[in-house]
């Protein structure tokens, strides 16, 4: 099987899609046995004396290397020499087998790197490719097979770092590779086999959050047989979507809808629900999280193996806008679903929806992507369910100070003559009916639903009038109307309507508290507020940080069926460690010498993880668990206490040797 990654043309520049990696073989997972009466640890556990089995490292005191160069297609084979590559690592120390595959991460480039670590009892190996982030573990895999230990291996990217940056300079870009490939093998004779370690884990979720997202991913937990514990702040369950009209144009209101969610979540044996509650307070890693839950000045403790968080998004207040907080029948459109699902709308005949209101280069600079959907729900809402009882009296269409091209008098007339035909025209608005706007910077319809609203509502004869940064919509007050002034784009003039009410599209905002719980989690927030994620592609509902994951409004804007998905996607991420019953440490970590340390703290306050803590005796303690191998605390420890498994002062000044060989 070949990746399907196809090269970058010559003439443009390198794309940053990665190739589809062949399947690696599943891990056989013991499943989760809820029913046992075995209560969960109460303390990390690192069962050293119990070490996982591990391949071991083939007996050898000579340093043998293997060195697989990859074409990667035409990728890397396309712009670099690899036969030359080869024939050079042939001649370097301790190499004692050099050869190229077309595809080294296909299958029969696993087989020959299995192979000959047999054949040629390798006990190093180099595979010279791609990018490391998302091929590393499937070499290391390979390895294992093979009877090694899988920190005998070394990446060397020369696709990232040297081929796609250097497509047209051939000779250079081969002496790069060259000299990365001599790196890396430096690098590899100094490596020495490593040991993972075992951490138990707790087989317990805490979820954050109890709106849709938050619901979702605690019944699938608990479905699956573990505990879960649900914290809400608020007095009830449901979140945003309580404030709601409808989810669609369906005959359900969105309280019927998400009401069997709320009833299987309270009635739920599995689940335990904390209302009116907060997260204080969260310490430990995956596997063993030690939080305090605050519920009406009452605090209790709970050990959860892992985290998820929903705690949604907020509508963002539009002060200062179009005259938002100064006219009654100026509202968001969280305002106009709480009117209509109260049935307190008044009387209306013309009603103007304006988009991106403080989004897209304004006071937030992000697309808010569910807004214009929802306009579009609402202003069909309006037509369905308004087109009788609205009054006659309703505004119409003043146009001001303007000199109209002929091509708009003609598209004026034939407006009035489509009008004038009645309700019985093809798809005309029944007489009487109200008469809607959607002023808008561009549509964001994503997916097929939506985009069969958007083409309902030009049935419908709704209008969406575009506008821009330069030409914002103006809101003013004239006599019982609002009047909305805009240029149109279209026919190039400026125009005025008059409607009974203004409904403002305004962006989802993260929480304000975000920032506080971020803190407490040791979790990132991106530039716009929202939580977030390892990776956007491969690591989407995931934090760098172990055990603790993210969905629905939390990470950003999104519809009810992104938010159930990424739930559901959480609850499966967060069972996975616990179904196993363990976890087993990444042994690239630190290594805290505590006959150097001083106990000065500057690692623990450096951490990004929070994987260090002080011992009694006062020297620093690294947590197997939740240590990520950054290097932070290696790199600020004034007393140089601290060594980086696999990446020690020797193998990365080898490498640093190496790399200067024949520089002048």
């Amino acid at each position: 099987m070949e990746p399907e990654e196809q090269p970058p043309a010559a003439s443009e520049e390198p794309t940053e899609e990665v190739p589809e990696t062949p399947a690696q073989p599943e891990e056989k997972v013991p499943e989760a046995q809820p029913g046992t009466e075995e209560q969960p640890p109460e303390t990390p556990t690192e069962t050293e004396d119990q070490p996982p089995e591990t391949p071991a490292t083939l007996d050898s005191d000579e340093v043998r290397i293997g060195a697989f160069i990859c074409h990667c297609g035409t990728n890397i084979g396309g712009f670099v020499d690899v036969p030359a590559v080869v024939e050079y690592a042939k001649t370097l120390p301790n190499v004692v087998y050099a050869t190229d595959n077309l595809y080294s991460c296909a299958e029969d480039g696993l087989a020959s790197i299995r192979d000959a670590i047999k054949e040629h009892k390798l006990n190093r190996v180099i595979v010279a490719s791609c990018t490391p982030r998302t091929h590393a573990p499937l070499f290391q895999s390979v390895c294992e097979e093979a009877g090694l230990n899988k920190y005998l291996f070394e990446f060397a990217n020369i696709r990232e770092q040297c081929s796609w940056v250097h497509m047209k300079e051939k000779e250079e870009a081969t002496q790069k590779a060259k000299d990365l490939v001599r790196s890396a093998i430096s690098k590899a004779a100094l490596l020495v086999p490593q040991e993972e370690m075992r951490v138990d884990v707790v087989p317990r979720s805490l979820v954050i959050g109890g709106g849709v997202a938050g619901l979702s991913a605690a019944l699938s937990v608990a479905r699956q047989g573990f505990d879960v514990h649900l914290v809400e702040k608020e007095a009830e369950l449901g979140g945003f979507v309580r404030n709601l009209n409808s989810l669609s144009l369906a005959v359900k209101s969105a309280a019927e809808t998400i009401k069997p969610l709320i009833d299987d979540a309270m009635s739920h044996e599995n689940i335990t629900v904390h209302l009116n509650s907060q997260v204080e307070q969260v310490n430990g890693f995956i596997g063993n999280f030690d939080t305090t839950i605050v519920t009406d000045g009452s605090s209790k403790e709970v050990k959860v193996g892992t985290i998820i968080v929903a705690t949604g998004a907020l509508e963002y207040i539009p002060e200062g806008f179009y005259g938002y907080g100064m006219y009654d029948n100026v509202v968001t459109l969280t305002e106009f679903e709480i009117l209509a699902k109260n049935h307190k709308l008044p009387k209306i005949q013309n009603v103007a929806f304006i988009q991106c209101v403080g989004s897209k280069g304004q006071d937030k600079s992000y697309c808010s992507r569910i807004c214009c959907g929802v306009s579009i729900k609402n202003a069909l809402y309006i037509m369905e369910n308004y087109a009788d009882i609205v009054g006659e009296e309703g505004g119409g269409r003043v146009e001001v100070d303007v000199s109209v091209p002929e091509i708009s008098s003609r598209r004026r007339r034939r407006r009035r003559i489509t009008s004038a035909e009645g309700p019985g025209a093809p798809g005309g608005a029944p007489s009487g009916g109200p008469e809607i706007t959607i002023f808008n910077r561009d549509v964001v319809t994503y997916g097929a639903e939506h985009e069969i609203y958007y083409n309902k509502a030009r049935e419908k004869r709704i209008r969406f009038v575009r506008y821009s940064l330069e030409n914002l919509p103006k809101v003013k007050l004239e006599g019982e109307k609002l009047a909305v002034s805009y240029f149109h784009q279209t026919l190039k003039t400026d125009r005025k309507l008059l409607a009974d009410m203004v409904v403002l599209a305004t962006p989802l905002v993260a929480p304000p508290d975000a920032s506080e719980l971020s803190k407490k989690l040791k979790v990132p927030l991106g530039q716009d507020g929202f939580f977030l994620e390892a990776h956007m592609k491969l690591r989407p509902i995931d934090f760098a940080t172990d055990g603790i994951f993210v969905c629905g409004t939390a990470r950003g804007p999104a519809d009810i069926t992104e938010s159930v998905a990424q739930g559901l996607g959480c609850a499966s991420r967060a069972a996975i460690p616990m179904a196993r019953g363990f976890i087993q440490a990444e042994a690239i970590l630190a290594q805290v010498d505590p006959t150097i340390c001083t106990g000065c703290g500057t690692c623990v306050e450096n951490c990004p993880y929070g994987a260090i803590r002080m011992t009694d005796e006062g020297t620093a303690e690294v947590l197997a668990a939740a240590c990520k191998g950054c290097g932070c605390c290696g790199a600020t420890c004034p007393e140089k206490a601290i060594t980086m498994m696999n990446y020690t002062d020797e193998q990365l000044l080898a490498q640093g040797r190496s790399i200067l060989e024949g520089v002048p």
